[in-house]
This record gives structure tokens, sequence and C-alpha cells, in this order.
């Protein structure tokens, strides 16, 4: 249940290919593939990943959470701070929403939220930018940009150049790129660190060969 009132979810308005295909064709096979992970593995990536954090973390938005595994996750390792998501799947939002008390919850894309500007500590995806068609990615970084009051972490697929990849036999599903540089570019931040989360040794936590950044605003509550 989430602490404030959400409207039965529907299809949420979809946009581009990209949306359809990750909001309908693909959402119940990919709970059912994404269900279980090391709790206690995932909470030791999640304290990598903000070591260098050093202002508190009242609260977080994550931008496409799926079923809420970094909920879970993070509930270990920030257990005070209160959660909101952005979730294009209708049945992955219903499960997180029966699931965790949410402040903010909105069922579609991340463009058409509507949550409130610079009012999170922490704004984050994990495996979301890569599903992205390059021509909405900034406009979206954009919206990361505006929620966070501080800190935004990306955590994807790492490539020297921009390049697509069939996904499961299906093209413009998976787009792989130097995300931390393109955002350093266009966004008013300091690259506060930069990891790898090796799949060797984060696959069960569902971490796999994941680049992350941590950004943080140059101006607390800068909007551009």
């Amino acid at each position: 249940m989430s602490l404030l009132t959400h409207p039965a979810s529907t299809a949420p308005h979809v946009a581009t290919e990209q949306e359809a295909f990750w909001a309908q064709q693909y959402a119940q096979e990919y709970i059912a593939r994404n269900g279980q992970w090391d709790v206690e593995l995932g909470a030791q990536a999640w304290r990598q990943m903000l070591a260098r954090a050093d202002q508190p973390i009242t609260n977080f938005l994550e931008c496409g959470c799926n079923i809420g595994r970094n909920l879970d996750l993070l509930a270990q390792v920030l257990p005070q701070a209160q959660p909101s998501i952005i979730e294009i799947s209708t049945p992955a939002f219903d499960f997180v929403t029966r699931r965790h008390r949410t402040a903010h919850a909105f069922n579609g894309p991340i463009l058409e939220a509507k949550l409130p500007q610079q009012a999170f500590d922490l704004v984050f995806t994990t495996g979301v930018l890569i599903h992205i068609h390059p021509d909405q990615l900034l406009a979206t970084m954009r919206r990361m940009f505006e929620h966070s009051r501080r800190y935004i972490l990306m955590g994807e697929y790492f490539n020297r150049t921009p390049v697509m990849l069939e996904y499961r036999g299906e093209r413009d599903r998976l787009f792989k790129r130097d995300f931390g540089k393109l955002f350093a570019e266009n966004f008013d931040v300091t690259v506060k660190d930069v990891g790898f989360l090796w799949g060797h040794q984060f696959d069960a936590a569902g971490f796999d060969d994941t680049t992350w950044w941590l950004f943080e605003k140059n101006s607390a509550g800068a909007l551009s």
C-alpha cells in the first residue's frame, strides 16, 4: 500500500515502440524472469554505488522500478528513506504498490510523470535508459535532473560509442552508449563516482556488467 491514494491503474499512454514493448508485450514475462535475487549481495552493490554520497538521502525516486528489486535492496541500505516510483508496466506497477509504501507512484512513461521538481535527494535508473529510444534520451535525463534535489545515479550498459543491439530477437529495444558522458556534458553536475558491477560477481543481485555513475547537482535545487 502507498502513502498516497492512487487511482486503479489502467493501461498507460505510450508514445513510442519502445514504451509499448515494455508496457505491454514483455511485461508479464519480464516480471517472471526477474523475481529472485540475492538481497545481501545487492545491498553490497548499493553501498558501493552510494559510498561517496556524503549528504543525507531521506527519499528517492526510481525511474523504471519493474517489480521493486532496488526498493527491496535500498530498504537494507537506506531504511529511513521514503521511496517513490515511476513504472511503465501496469502488472509491475501493481505488484510494487501492493508491496511497498510509496510517497509518489506513477504508472506510465517517465516523460509523462507529473511528479514534483527538486523533490528527491536521489533519482536513479538501473537498466532503464538502455531501453529508451535515443531521440527521447536527453529529455528523459532532463526529467531525472529536474526531479532531483541533489543526486542522480545511472546504472546502465556501457559502450564508448552509441550502438543498437537486438534484445531477445527484437530490434530497437536495447541501446548502449556512454550515458555518463552524455549526462555530464548536458547538465550542471559534478561526477561524484563511477564504477562497474561485474556480472560474474553481481549477477545474483540483478546487476549484470553494469556501469554506474553518481552525479551531484552543482547548485542544490538548480533546474538547468
